[in-house]
């Protein structure tokens, strides 16, 4: 068992960054494909979405990396974000991601019998759907 040690009141994760290469690609493919809503653009710099109750940041690592507003940040190579869905949708989703052209690469039984599936974005990126329930705690 891992010892819980509350240090910090933090409740959640409230963003998430992907660093991609081509702005216009992710947009078609977060907007078009997954069907995310965009909450704010800057041309040649980020795209912001919204999932849920926390925002998917996506951001021009080449620009960010040299910001001098904020502190420098960016990343190489491929990332990881997950997103989930209510179980009773987990199957509908992969089907019309399926239908979009969008490959799935691999599916995991998890504990509780909860699914996951993975594929990837424009960028390689590797994103995942987890039925609800795998992290609760």
């Amino acid at each position: 068992m891992i010892a819980k040690i509350q240090i910090l009141m933090i409740r959640k994760i409230k963003e998430t960054c992907l660093y991609v290469n081509n702005l216009d690609e992710s947009e078609d493919f977060y907007v078009n494909k997954l069907g995310f809503t965009m909450i704010d653009k800057k041309e040649g710099r980020h795209l912001f979405f919204r999932v849920g109750n926390e925002v998917l940041l996506c951001f021009n690592p080449e620009i960010t990396k040299n910001d001098k507003q904020l502190p420098p940040h960016f990343a190489k190579g491929e990332q990881h974000v997950a997103f989930e869905v209510p179980i009773e949708d987990y199957d509908a989703t992969k089907q019309k991601l399926q239908q979009l052209g969008i490959l799935v690469i691999h599916e995991e039984t998890w504990h509780s019998n909860i699914k996951s599936f993975y594929f990837k974005d424009p960028d390689n990126h590797l994103l995942e759907v987890v039925g609800e329930g795998l992290w609760d705690f």
